[in-house]
C-alpha cells in the first residue's frame, strides 16, 4: 500500500513544484508522509462538503487544485470556518496536497490538457519556465499558459460554440467582435487574465481564460483580442477527474476518485 510520501513523490515528479508560481503554496499541506493511503479523494477546492464526502469515505489523502492555507494563518480555532473545516480534517487523519500553479505549468498540466482538448497545433506555452528534459518529446517546454494554431481557423462565434462542447457548458462570456478570424489561440487556466500580454506577443487573436476582472476585459478589447470566459471551474475541474484516472492507473491498489459532491458556485439565471 502506498504511503503520502510515495503519492506526493509521484505528484511532485508529474507536477514540479519548483514550475509553481512564487506567490503559491503547493506540495503536501497537512499530514503525516508516512501514513499508508487507501483511498484519495482529488477535487478543486476544499469546501466544508468536500471535507465531509472525504471523511465518509475514509479517504486518508485529499488532492486539491486550490491550496488550503493560501495565507499565512496565527491561529487554527473552530469559530472560523475555513479553520473548523481544517480540524475537522486534522482530526480524522486527512492529509492534503496541492499541486496548483505547478500543475497548470506541467508538461501534462491543466494548460497542455486544454490545449490538446482544443487540438491546437505546435503548442508552447506562454512563458517557459523550463526546457525539456530526458523522457520528454523533442520541442516540449513546461511553463505557464499555452498557445497555438488552430486546425481550422473559425471565427469568435465559432470558437465560443466549440468551447461550450468541449468543456460541457451551456454559457459564456466573451470580449471582441463576433465575425473576428481566430488562427492562433492562447489559453490560461483559471483567474489568468494576467496572461493577456503574453497572448498578445505571441500573435493570438484570442484567449481562453476562465475568468476576467471588468478592466481586464477592456484591455484587452482596446489591443485587440479576444477573449472566452467560461467560468474558472470549467476550465479547471476536468483536470481533478483527469488526475484521478492517473492516479488509479499509476496506484491500482488504492481507490481514486474525483468529488462527487463538488460543483461550481456560479449559477446562470
Amino acid at each position: 500500500m502506498p504511503t503520502i510520501a510515495d503519492i506526493s513523490r509521484f505528484l511532485g515528479d508529474f507536477a514540479p513544484l519548483p514550475l509553481a508560481e512564487p506567490w503559491d503554496n503547493v506540495g503536501l499541506l497537512v499530514g503525516h508522509s508516512s501514513r499508508q493511503v487507501n483511498r484519495i479523494v482529488t477535487c478543486l477546492t476544499i469546501t466544508p462538503d468536500v471535507a465531509t464526502e472525504a471523511i465518509e469515505l475514509g479517504a486518508e489523502l485529499i488532492v486539491s487544485h486550490h491550496p488550503v492555507l493560501f495565507k499565512p494563518v496565527q491561529k487554527l480555532v473552530s469559530t472560523d470556518a475555513q479553520a473548523a473545516m481544517l480540524l475537522q480534517l486534522i482530526e480524522a487523519g486527512v492529509a492534503i496536497y496541492s499541486p496548483h500553479t505547478a500543475f497548470d505549468s506541467a508538461l501534462g498540466g491543466i494548460n497542455q490538457q486544454l490545449a490538446v482538448l482544443f487540438s491546437l497545433e505546435d503548442i508552447q506555452p506562454l512563458r517557459i519556465k523550463a526546457t525539456a528534459g530526458p523522457g520528454e518529446r523533442p520541442g516540449e517546454a513546461a511553463g505557464a499558459g499555452r498557445h497555438g494554431k488552430l486546425s481550422v481557423t473559425r471565427t469568435l462565434t465559432e470558437l465560443c460554440e466549440l468551447t461550450k462542447i468541449k468543456l460541457r457548458i451551456r454559457q459564456l462570456q466573451f470580449v471582441g467582435e463576433p465575425q473576428r478570424k481566430i488562427q492562433r489561440l492562447a489559453i490560461a487556466c483559471g483567474a489568468a487574465a494576467e496572461f493577456i500580454p503574453d497572448a498578445i506577443f505571441a500573435g493570438c487573436e484570442a484567449l481562453i481564460v476562465g475568468e476576467a476582472r471588468f478592466h481586464d476585459c477592456l484591455r484587452a478589447r482596446d489591443s485587440g483580442l479576444a477573449l472566452i470566459l467560461p467560468g474558472h471551474y470549467a476550465t479547471e475541474r476536468p483536470a481533478v477527474e483527469a488526475v484521478a484516472k492517473l492516479l488509479q492507473a499509476t496506484f491500482p491498489e488504492t481507490v481514486v476518485t474525483a468529488s462527487l459532491v463538488e460543483s461550481d458556485p456560479v449559477k446562470f439565471g
